[in-house]
C-alpha cells in the first residue's frame, strides 16, 4: 500500500527525521495561504500530489496546465496561486502511470531548503538474502531502475534488524558519496532513524529522493515515498485510514461485484487469467524480462458475458495499463465467453493498447473465429511465453 509524498514525509516527521516545513492545499487560493505562511519572502515548492514517481519530468495532458511537469520551483508569492491552478484538476502523465496519467487533486507545498550533495537514498526488502537493504546513489531525481543497469553508481549494503547501522557502514556510505567523516553523526542519526522506522512501520520500501544535506550538517528528506505491507496494515490502523487510492478501491469493488478476484501492482501489464496459478506463472513470466504487472483479474465460470465484459473493462480502464495479456485454458469457463467478453467491453471503451491472448481448452477455435471476424487488433499466442514475448514486443513498437 502506497501514501502520498506529504503523508509520508509526515510519517518521517514522526520518527525525528527532518522534512522541509509544508502544507496541502486543494485550491489555488489555498496554495497562495499555505505559502504565506511558510515564508513571507520564498522560494517555495509545489508538488502535485498523486501515487507516483517521476513527478518533476512528467508532463500534464491538459493545455491550459502550461509547459511544466508536476514539481515546480517559485519564487514570487503572486505566481504560486497560477502555478497551482495549472496543476490542479489536470492531468499529469509520468513514466510511471502509463499514457492516462493521473488527475492532480491537490497539491502540496513546500518552503524550499538550500542544501548540498543531494543524493538518493532508499531501504527495501531483498527477499533473496533476505535482508532489509540500504541503497545509495550520489546521483539524485534519477529513474533508480535506470541507475541499477550500472552497478558502480549504486551502493548496496544489507542490514541487520537487531543491530542497526554501523559507524563502518556509515563509513562506507561517505566514501562512496566522496564526503568528510564529519559527517559521520548525521549519517548514523538519519539512517538509524530510518531503519527504526521501516521496520516498525513493516514497511516494503522507504524511497528518499533527494536526501539533502542542510548547512548545519544534519540530513534532511526532501521528498518521500513509502511502500507498506498491506499483509501487516492490521497492526497500523492509522496508516490504513490515509490510504487514499478511490480509483484502486473502485476497481476492486467492481470486480468483486462481479465475483472475481483483483489485484493491483506497480507494473504496466493487465493480466486476465481464470486460475491463480496462471495468474502467477505469467507474472513471473514478465518479471523474468524486466517488466512488471499493472493488475490481474481472475475470472470464473458460471457467469454471462456481461459480467465478463465488465470484468474486462477494469482492466482495459485502468489508468497504469499499457498492454493487456489474456491467459484462458477453459473447461468451465468456455474460451468463447470470454472472447464475447472482450468484444463488449471494446465496443464500450475502445481498445487502444496492446492485447494478446492466449486461448487453450474448450471452444478455443470458436473464440478465435469470433475475435478475427470482428476486426480488433488482437494478437494470439499459442502458449504463455509466447504471449509475453509477442505482448512486449508490440508494447516496444507503441513506445
Amino acid at each position: 500500500m502506497n501514501v502520498h509524498e506529504y503523508q509520508a514525509k509526515k510519517i518521517l516527521a514522526q520518527y525525528g527525521i527532518l522534512i522541509p516545513q509544508g502544507g496541502i492545499a486543494y485550491t489555488s487560493s489555498e496554495a497562495k495561504r499555505v505559502a504565506q505562511k511558510l515564508s513571507s519572502r520564498g522560494p517555495w515548492m509545489l508538488k502535485a500530489q498523486i501515487q507516483s514517481g517521476a513527478r518533476a519530468t512528467g508532463h500534464f495532458i491538459d493545455h491550459d496546465a502550461g509547459g511544466k511537469g508536476g514539481i515546480r520551483l517559485v519564487t514570487q508569492i503572486s505566481n504560486i496561486s497560477y502555478e497551482a491552478a495549472q496543476m490542479l484538476n489536470n492531468t499529469l502523465v509520468t513514466e510511471q502511470t502509463g499514457k492516462s496519467g493521473r488527475l492532480v487533486t491537490k497539491v502540496y507545498v513546500e518552503k524550499y531548503e538550500e542544501v548540498k550533495h543531494p543524493f538518493y537514498a532508499s531501504m527495501i526488502i531483498d527477499s533473496s538474502i533476505p535482508a532489509i537493504t540500504l541503497l545509495i546513489s550520489e546521483v539524485a531525481d534519477e529513474n533508480i531502475l535506470t541507475l541499477s543497469q550500472q552497478k558502480d553508481k549504486i551502493l548496496r549494503i544489507n542490514l541487520q534488524q537487531d543491530s542497526g547501522i554501523s559507524d563502518a557502514q556509515i563509513y562506507q556510505i561517505l566514501d562512496f558519496l566522496a564526503l568528510d567523516k564529519v559527517y559521520l553523526q548525521s549519517f548514523h542519526d538519519f539512517f538509524g532513524k530510518l531503519l527504526f522506522t521501516f521496520i516498525n512501520l513493516d514497511a516494503q520500501m522507504i524511497e528518499i529522493n533527494p536526501v539533502g544535506i542542510l548547512p548545519n550538517k544534519k540530513l534532511i528528506a526532501l521528498d518521500a515515498k513509502i511502500n507498506f505491507d498491506k499483509n501487516a496494515l492490521f497492526r497500523h490502523p492509522d496508516i490504513l485510514r490515509i490510504h487514499e487510492d478511490f480509483e484502486e478501491n473502485k476497481r476492486r469493488r467492481n470486480a468483486k461485484a462481479c465475483g472475481f478476484q483483483y489485484h493491483e501492482f506497480d507494473g504496466n501489464i493487465g493480466c486476465i487469467v481464470n486460475g491463480e496459478g496462471l495468474a502467477l506463472e505469467a507474472m513471473d513470466i514478465i518479471q523474468s524480462k524486466g517488466y512488471g504487472t499493472a493488475c490481474s483479474l481472475n475470472v470464473k465460470g458460471g457467469f454471462d458475458k456481461d459480467k465478463i465484459a465488465a470484468g474486462i473493462k477494469i482492466i482495459m480502464t485502468n489508468p497504469r495499463v499499457e498492454g493487456i495479456l489474456i491467459n484462458i485454458i477453459g473447461g468451465f469457463l468456455r474460451c468463447n465467453l470470454i472472447a464475447d467478453g472482450i468484444l463488449e467491453a471494446s465496443q464500450d471503451v475502445g481498445l487502444t493498447i496492446p492485447l494478446v491472448v492466449r486461448f487453450e481448452g474448450t471452444n478455443k477455435e470458436e473464440a478465435k473465429t469470433i475475435l478475427q471476424q470482428s476486426n480488433l487488433a488482437v494478437i494470439f499466442a499459442e502458449n504463455i511465453n509466447e504471449a509475453v514475448e509477442k505482448l512486449l514486443t508490440r508494447m516496444e513498437v507503441n513506445d
